[in-house]
Formats: structure tokens, C-alpha cells, sequence
């Protein structure tokens, strides 16, 4: 049997261990407490011009700038009814126009940069690693560098002023990022499946259509979404090739409020711009939960 004084011993240790033991729960209490909070305080940082933008969007012209408030002191739906119908044509047509744009370069982009994929990632061919080299290296090419020879050629051609050169670049596999996160998920996936398929008779078309595509559902949404957004809010492209008013994207259709010369319209710009946001944000809602796992693993080997 334990004499008193270790069994007083072993009580004070005991509760030196529970106490300690508190002490950390605390701790690790309060920071994740300091944590949230700067997270939340971050968070309200980053979408208050979002949230600033929506309630001017509702504000007369002359209360716009007069506070930093968000609520608006007097509500009206006039930037809406105004920004609309504000160029002699609905502003219904720009979302047309981007909605057109937008959907045909994210089928272009994701036929051709999964076919130029599975190239690069599954089969063998001459100089295949010297291809995938000028593909990773036309990624650090800035954009602006070759705007004037495909102007050029587009007006060759005769494109300008047509969606033709916002769309057939999408069907040529040039987004050679979107290739490169392809061909990092495809190194992901055994190569026991396409044995296998061989095995069963398949060739290469057959493996990729019935063995390989399904398995690329993840990086397929990531492409799908990053062309969605950069292609729904590019500007400086539509701006090149587009001179008719009636083929404008939503991005020219609200710079088109602003004049430098006179008065710019900001109620109207912020409603429209407001709308702009909604198929953005409702295609990463959707589309959110494969999006994150589309960038988890295509880094995975």
C-alpha cells in the first residue's frame, strides 16, 4: 500500500497535470479566438468594396460619394432602370454577347487542352519533350508581346469586329497553363489503367473517351471555371477586335459609362456592374466543391 505522502504526492501531480492541461485548452482557446477574428476582420476588409458597390448601386447620383456608408439614405432603382436601357440598346445584349464568348471558349478550352493533355501525359511521340517545353514557355510570354501579329492575321483573315478571334484560339489548345494543370493530374492516375485497357483492346482514343475522361472530372471544373471568369471579364481582348457597340462584351458595355470628357454615370455603372457579378459567382458556387479538389491534385505525383 502507497504511504500518505505519495499518495499526496501523486494527487499534487495530478493536479499540476490538470492544471497545465486547462492552461493549454485556454491557450489553444484563445487562439483560435485571435485567429476567427482576423480572419473575419480580413474577410470584411476584402468585401466591403463589394458590399459598397451594391448599396451605391441603389443610391441617387449625388449621395453616391457624399459617405463611405453602405446602406443608402434614400433607395431607388433608377441606376438599374437607366444602366439597362442607357446606349439606345439593352444592356441584355452585352450579357448575350459575353454569355456567347464565354460558353464557346469553355468548350474550346476543354476539348482542346484535354486532347493536348493526354498528348503530352499518356502518349509517346518525337521530340515530345521539347513540345512540352515551348508549351511551358509560351506560359511566360506575356500576352501583349504577340496582340499585333494576331491582329494582323486576324484582319487577314477578316475577324475583326466578329467573336471569331475571342473563340477559335479556345479550339487551338493556346491556354497552355490550363495543358500543364491537365497534364499534372493525368501523372496522378496509374498507368495500370490504360494497360489494362489496352489489355481489353482499346486504343488510345477509346482509353482516353472511356478510361481517362471521366477520371478528369476535378481538373476539367477547374479549367472550366478559370476560363469562365477570365474570359467574362476580360477587357483588353474584346477591346482589340471589337468596334460595333452591338457586338460589345459586358466589360466594354460598362466602360462605356464612364466619359472622360463630362460626367461619368456611377450609379448606373455600379448596378450594371453588380449584375456582372452574378453568373461569376453563381458558376463558382456551383462548381466550388470540384474546384478545390481539381487544384488539391493536380499537383500530386
Amino acid at each position: 500500500m502507497a504511504t500518505i505522502p505519495e499518495t499526496v504526492t501523486r494527487r499534487a501531480s495530478a493536479a499540476d497535470h490538470g492544471a497545465a492541461r486547462r492552461r493549454r485548452v485556454r491557450s489553444t482557446r484563445f487562439l483560435r479566438i485571435l485567429r476567427i477574428t482576423l480572419l473575419t476582420i480580413l474577410a470584411l476588409g476584402m468585401i466591403y468594396p463589394l458590399l459598397w458597390m451594391l448599396g451605391a448601386s441603389f443610391k441617387p447620383a449625388d449621395e453616391i460619394f457624399a459617405s463611405p456608408g453602405l446602406l443608402p439614405e434614400t433607395w431607388t432603382l433608377d441606376n438599374y432602370v437607366k444602366g439597362w436601357n442607357g446606349f439606345g440598346l439593352s444592356f441584355g445584349t452585352f450579357f448575350a454577347n459575353s454569355a456567347i464568348v464565354t460558353a464557346l471558349a469553355v468548350v474550346g478550352n476543354l476539348i482542346a487542352c484535354t486532347l493536348a493533355a493526354y498528348a503530352f501525359g499518356r502518349l509517346e511521340f518525337r521530340f515530345k519533350a521539347m513540345w512540352f517545353a515551348l508549351m511551358l514557355l509560351t506560359i511566360m510570354i506575356p500576352h501583349h508581346v504577340v496582340i499585333v501579329p494576331q491582329y494582323v492575321l486576324f484582319s487577314e483573315f477578316g475577324w475583326i469586329n466578329t467573336f471569331l478571334p475571342l473563340i477559335v484560339p479556345k479550339f487551338l489548345a493556346t491556354d497552355a497553363f490550363f495543358i500543364f494543370l491537365m497534364v499534372q493530374f493525368l501523372r496522378s492516375l496509374p498507368r495500370e489503367l490504360d494497360e489494362a485497357a489496352e489489355l481489353d483492346g482499346a486504343g488510345p482514343f477509346r482509353t482516353f473517351f472511356s478510361v481517362i475522361l471521366p477520371l478528369l472530372t476535378p481538373a476539367l471544373t477547374t479549367t472550366a471555371v478559370f476560363t469562365f471568369i477570365w474570359t467574362w471579364s476580360d477587357f483588353f481582348t474584346p477591346l482589340i477586335y471589337l468596334t460595333d457597340p452591338s457586338r460589345y462584351t459586358v466589360p466594354l458595355g460598362l466602360n462605356a459609362f464612364l466619359d472622360a470628357n463630362g460626367e461619368s454615370a456611377w450609379g448606373s455603372l455600379f448596378a450594371m456592374a453588380t449584375l456582372s457579378l452574378g453568373p461569376v459567382l453563381g458558376f463558382f458556387i456551383v462548381a466550388q466543391k470540384y474546384l478545390v479538389r481539381g487544384i488539391a491534385t493536380t499537383g500530386l505525383k
